[in-house]
């Protein structure tokens, strides 16, 4: 495979500004949705990231938009409701501010701001969710009359303080419980430390307490003077309480301090910093605290000593590039972690429970979605962030760069040119965006419109830039989009819409070339609609709602007949194109008001839609339908992450269309002048997919099943190192040559480029492999870990567990006892993480999922398929190009290795702020600020 190794697509990180988990503790025996965390980032956009067990998945972006900055997050649980025996899960509400007077909710489904509310009052700085009733407290009956749900405290730049209300799924302003004050001290952080009593953190060096029920001062406490040569007063950056009640507060002297929460009075401070404390995180058990700050310390204090232990540095390090400006916790479902985040843009999980006994990990910067696709025909490349969309031309390398050679990348003035620029008009960010396989269309789609480009090419005289012209679009196209896609054709533009609805438009071209021709979209757009999968509705009103059905995949098969798209709950939806292109047929008058009031997809069948499939609307003689076999496709354990078609091969046999009986081309009659073929395609069907817990499927959509090559080779035979690698894939690059003699699949991820030979079965687990090839001698050891499905080695939600030998905590995870010089017993020091029935994650022998049943029918008639040896590698892969933005083709295919371009953007180029140096750091910053 020859490599365009790419370095110069400016993808800026954006600084993290806000971290907030949906739960900072999850009890055994506590019924709520899944755990979700959102990240907030300096440029409007809002991350939704699933824990998934330490496998941490962005599911979804909440774009921004211009001058739009997210600077605090907060979730709130509604109360569970019991109806007809049915417990309906309380909603899992979202807020954000930014700097402004508005507190803002946001539909998770949708993406889209939800309500908002704000008042007479200064710019919101701080935000905090009101702690909920507990069980014990509603049953007690002292609490007779009172919401048990979570109300917002928000602290101003003025000095007031402000409760909204949640109270009925709605967003209000309660009241000012504090006005402003003519000091003119700012409220800088603020926390609960019951339902009735806030702790506000201010700029002017004190620390007061608020009843809320009637907006009194309960105490006032001051930091005192701040340190010579410096600012008086000090600022008190974060505040957090613990279990048993007591304050910690962290401030701009870098110090970590601790307060009496019975008595409001000064207890003991720790100087851990040597800059300004930024953002502090503490255990649910009140036996951890965690800081962080402008010197990019992340420091742990724990408990020493008995009778009245103090608290004292127990680790400190630097996880971060720069300053560590939040952090946030998640304790329950077997994790306990905590996510710190800053302007170096990429969040870092740390155990907390575990912490000294597990490693820290660094989740990536960059999107889980691919920013970056190309035109292989035409050798160009698109890339978009914010609101620009920008097209390189690549051309042929004059030395070639293979995988496994350590090579530069070539010279960029030889490599590339930037060939067009869109900039999009609006404040929204681009959510999506799309250029055909022919070079010549261009989609960019946000959240409240979708514009289409017709691109061609210059004459020599006008130089080497593409010319840029506007096609009219649709009126339905005005809802915006949360995915666009082009067919391999070009003839077929995919929309999602950001409810996950979805239809596809019909482009045509007038014009015997494409400099001539003008592109057009026809008036009447396919509305398709997924299947029902018959969610219960008390699943569907409470918890996230509809969230887990967002569409986040489309594929299309290389012939344009087959789609398929998939959603976060592991649903794969697929249609086919039926009928015969006719451009001269005139189809029924259908204008583009017809179009947009024409009934909308839905996830229930309903009679309209039966008829509408019974009557189908063509377009040029053809319409897409609901593929027959698409309820035999199983639900994934998990949320595919990569969907792509395999490639149409000579050596492959023709599948026979699927007609029910009726003929492949039906004949007109008198009656029926016009008839409507409703055959499945022949066409290459076999869809390849790679979930978010690395596991690797290839079905058979015209069938509704699994293919041989899947079923012969489960999961577990995959390399495994491939199956406890923790980044998710982000796409693949298929080497496949007409003849069929080269069946290979490139799948890639942000740091990890890996090759697997589809043209024949993987090795048996047991035997050990350097890269794919065979010979070495003995089988890896059993490993005495507890294994998760998959070969994944279960941890508490960070990264990979530290081995004995590498411990630096001074203790070791277990105290031998001897008796007569024999060991009795081990008795664990660390609580055993994996003792909860939440992580009890072994494969029960006696249940067969339906993805396991489908691998075990008609798998070749029982038979074991018998392969010659061959000296090619079964796999391959390399770290060697990291961090990947993204991985496309370029060329055109045939019986050469294919031509690709890897997009790297490593942090290091990126500009970031200035941040602190200490004055023992080695770093040359004369060089820094050249």
């Amino acid at each position: 495979m020859d490599i365009h190794r790419c370095r110069f697509v400016p993808y800026p990180p954006s600084t993290i500004n806000a971290l907030a988990f949906s739960h900072s503790h999850i009890a055994e025996d506590q019924k709520t949705a899944p755990p979700r965390l959102a990240v907030g980032r300096a440029n409007g956009d809002i991350e939704i990231w699933n824990p998934l067990n330490g496998s941490w998945l962005q599911e979804t972006i909440i774009r921004g938009g211009l001058d739009r900055s997210i600077d605090g997050l907060v979730w709130t649980q509604d109360p569970n409701e019991e109806i007809h025996g049915s417990t309906i899960i309380g909603k899992s509400r979202l807020f954000s501010i930014g700097y402004t007077t508005t507190v803002t909710e946001w539909d998770l489904a949708k993406g889209r701001p939800l309500r908002q509310a704000s008042g007479t009052h200064g710019e919101i700085w701080c935000l905090a969710a009101q702690p909920p009733l507990s069980l014990r407290e509603q049953s007690s009956g002292a609490t007779a009359g009172q919401w048990p749900g979570q109300h917002l405290i928000a602290g101003c730049t003025d000095g007031a303080l402000v409760l909204y209300s949640t109270k009925d799924e709605d967003l209000q302003l309660q009241k000012v419980l504090v006005r402003p004050s003519s000091k003119k001290a700012k409220i800088i952080s603020v926390t609960f430390q019951d339902r009735n009593i806030v702790v506000a953190g201010c700029s002017d060096s004190t620390i007061r307490i608020y009843d809320i029920r009637n907006g009194s001062m309960v105490r006032q406490m001051t930091l005192g003077i701040g340190p010579a040569g410096g600012p008086k007063e000090i600022i008190v950056w974060s505040v957090k309480v613990l279990k048993n009640g007591n304050i910690v507060s962290g401030d701009s002297t870098g110090e970590v301090r601790i307060w009496d929460g019975k008595t409001y009075t000064f207890m003991q401070r720790i100087k851990g910093h040597r800059q300004d404390v930024l953002s502090l995180a503490t255990s649910f058990d009140g036996t951890t605290i965690i800081s962080g700050g402008m010197d990019r310390r992340t420091v742990v204090y724990k408990q020493i000593g008995k009778g009245k232990p103090r608290w004292a540095e127990v680790s400190h390090r630097r996880y971060h590039n720069h300053d560590v400006k939040t952090m946030a916790s998640l304790e329950g479902r077997g994790m306990s972690v905590v996510v710190s985040g800053g302007p170096d843009a990429a969040p870092t999980v740390l155990p907390l429970n575990q912490f000294g006994f597990e490693n820290q990990r660094a989740l990536p910067f960059l999107p889980q979605e691919n920013i970056v696709n190309s035109a292989s025909k035409k050798r160009l490349m698109l890339s978009w962030w914010e609101r620009e969309a920008s097209i390189w031309r690549l051309s042929k390398q004059t030395k070639p760069l293979s995988g496994n050679e350590e090579n530069e990348e070539e010279p960029a003035a030889r490599n590339r040119k930037l060939v067009a620029r869109v900039l999009i008009k609006g404040e929204a960010n681009i959510t999506s965006a799309s250029l055909s396989d022919d070079g010549s269309l261009l989609a960019v789609a946000t959240s409240s419109d979708i514009k289409v480009f017709q691109l061609r090419t210059r004459r020599s005289e006008e130089g080497d830039g593409l010319k840029i012209s506007k096609i009219t679009c649709p009126t339905s196209f005005s809802y915006g989009a949360r995915l666009v896609k082009f067919s391999p054709d070009s003839k077929w533009l995919c929309v999602v819409r950001p409810d996950s609805q979805f239809s596809l438009a019909r482009i045509t071209s007038s014009g015997t070339s494409s400099a001539s021709s003008n592109a057009s979209i026809h008036p009447y757009v396919s509305k398709l609609a997924r299947l029902d999968r018959r969610i219960e509705k008390f699943i569907l009103l409470g918890g996230l709602g509809s969230y887990d059905r967002t569409v986040t995949q489309i594929a299309f098969s290389p012939d344009s007949r087959i789609l398929a798209v998939s959603d976060l709950a592991g649903y794969i939806d697929t249609f086919v194109l039926a009928g015969d292109e006719d451009l001269t047929r005139t189809d029924s008058a259908a204008d583009e008001d017809d179009a947009a009031s024409s009934s909308s997809s839905s996830d229930s069948g309903s009679d309209s839609e039966s008829e509408e499939e019974s009557n189908p609307r063509l377009v040029y003689g053809q319409h897409w339908t609901r593929n027959p076999a698409a309820s035999s496709i199983p639900k994934l354990p998990s949320t595919p992450v990569v969907l792509s078609f395999r490639p149409a091969t000579s050596s492959k046999p023709v599948l026979k269309a699927l007609t029910n009986g009726a003929n492949a081309s039906p004949h007109a009659t008198r009656n029926n002048p016009h008839p409507v073929s409703n055959s499945v395609p022949a066409v290459e069907d076999r869809l390849f997919v790679v979930t978010a817990t690395s596991d690797i499927y290839e079905f058979e959509i015209l069938k509704g099943g699994l293919s041989p090559w899947s079923r012969r080779n489960p999961t577990k035979v995959f390399p495994e190192d491939f199956r406890i690698n923790k980044d998710q894939a982000r796409g693949c690059i298929w080497d496949i040559s007409a003849s069929g003699s080269r069946e290979r699949i490139w799948v890639w991820g942000v740091g990890w480029l890996w090759m697997f030979d589809l043209s024949r079965d993987l090795p048996p687990p047991a035997v050990e492999q350097v890269n794919g090839v065979n010979g070495t001698e003995g089988s890896k050891a059993p490993s005495r870990k507890r294994k998760r499905k998959g070969g994944k080695e279960v941890t508490a939600g960070a990264g990979s567990a530290i081995p004995d030998r590498e411990l630096t905590m001074g203790i070791s995870r277990t105290m031998s006892k001897y008796v007569h010089e024999e060991v009795e017993e081990d008795q664990p020091l660390v609580k055993d993480p994996y003792s909860s029935s939440a992580m009890d994650l072994d494969d029960d022998e006696n249940q067969a999922s339906a993805l396991e049943l489908s691998r075990r029918e008609n798998s070749q008639n029982g038979q074991v398929v018998e392969q010659e040896e061959d000296d090619r590698p079964h796999h391959w892969h390399t770290y060697k190009y990291r961090p990947i933005l993204g991985v496309v083709l370029i060329g055109e295919e045939g019986e050469a290795r294919p031509e690709v371009a890897v997009v790297e953007r490593p942090i290091w180029e990126a500009d970031l702020p200035p941040r602190y140096y200490g004055d023992q750091e080695w770093e040359k910053r004369g060089v820094d600020e050249l």
